[in-house]
């Protein structure tokens, strides 16, 4: 159990914070919400974030939020205790007055239990798990399979409100300038094209929805007004894209082509956004148009975007969430028509 469960003194005698928030990019992206309450309860202190390589290039570069941005690869190059020595420098160094870990898992725990252990850690240490390090916690287990309202909690009993809906990302003036060329070069006219996001990690595969599934829905959406559907992906995507994209000069095969912060300008001039479970629909997600997530493999409740602009579809059979790596019949996507996804999309086409 914690040492204590308290508020937050005045935020005005918080001069120097530390988040950190490892994980892969979708975690990482939707806990920006998070932060971005974070700085807006402190809006006078020294903010640094701990994240790891290569989010802090991708995700948080020029972010006016925070005034440092360090990594440290206790996975990788710095696994073991050359790595752990390094983080309990850089922390102890940060004379901190307040440590919010948004990561809290064990490894997380274990670091920030050396870091009090060994000297160096500020008296108000916050997380999810209500037990030691820890000083400011949730007041109860969570009750939910999101992360993200788990965290939310734990923001709430510090006193610091939780109100930033959807995540918040940072778009440099570069990033925002190669996405208006491309939207202007391809004829993206805001509010007159669609956005798909079909792919996945190689070795997520099974959660697309498939190039035919999507190449129908453009159809579809093109007789619904839609002019153009412009195709957002990263390396892993490049066949799948081109699939899509094939002898169909409506739509516009960006894969590859994008940086991550230039996903965000691209998606908030779309009529709409459908996507699958994948990290870059969780950066789409930052604006306030209509998503839909196509869920298979994956659990809705713990993989789905924040916004009350997203829904997810899910077929109904007995193996879903299974999350496996392969499978021999796909149903939980073969399942979910273009037809349906059409229906869900509804309201946005007839605004």
């Amino acid at each position: 159990m914690p040492e204590q469960t308290e508020n937050l003194p005045s935020h005005a005698d918080i001069r120097r914070i530390l988040i950190i928030k490892w994980s892969a990019m979708g975690d990482v992206v939707v806990s920006t919400a998070l932060m971005e309450d974070i700085r807006r309860a402190f809006p006078q202190a020294d903010i640094d974030l701990n994240t790891m390589s290569p989010w802090d290039r991708m995700l948080f570069a020029e972010d006016p939020r925070f005034r440092r941005v360090f990594t440290v690869d206790l996975r990788g190059k710095e696994r073991g205790w050359r790595g752990v020595r390094r983080w309990l420098r850089e922390v102890r160094q940060g004379r901190y007055d307040l440590i919010i870990d948004l990561q809290s898992n064990d490894r997380s725990r274990l670091m920030m239990s050396l870091l009090t252990l060994t000297g160096g850690a500020p008296r108000l240490r916050m997380g999810t798990h209500r037990r030691f390090p820890y000083t400011i916690v949730p007041a109860a287990e969570p009750g939910t399979t999101q992360a993200l309202e788990h965290q939310r909690a734990t923001l709430r009993v510090g006193g610091i409100p939780a109100l930033t809906p959807r995540p918040a990302l940072h778009i440099p003036d570069e990033n925002l300038a190669h996405a208006r060329e491309l939207m202007a070069r391809h004829g993206l006219v805001p509010g007159k094209y669609a956005v798909f996001i079909p792919g996945s990690q190689a070795g997520g595969h099974l959660k697309r929805w498939g190039a035919e599934h999507y190449r129908a829905l453009a159809a579809l959406l093109r007789a619904r007004g839609i002019e153009r559907v412009a195709l957002i992906g990263g390396p892993d995507d490049l066949d799948e894209c081109a699939r899509i994209a094939h002898d169909d000069d409506t739509i516009v095969d960006l894969c590859g082509q994008t940086q991550v912060p230039e996903i965000v300008p691209i998606a908030a001039g779309a009529r709409l956004l459908v996507a699958s479970d994948t990290g870059p629909a969780h950066v789409a997600s930052s604006t306030d148009r209509p998503m839909v997530v196509i869920c298979g493999p994956t659990d809705p409740r713990r993989v789905k975007p924040a916004g009350d602009n997203v829904v997810t579809m899910q077929a109904d059979l007995p193996c879903i969430n299974c999350y496996a790596k392969e499978c021999s019949h796909h149903s939980c996507m073969a399942m979910i028509t273009p037809e349906m996804v059409m229906e869900t999309l509804r309201p946005a086409l007839e605004i």
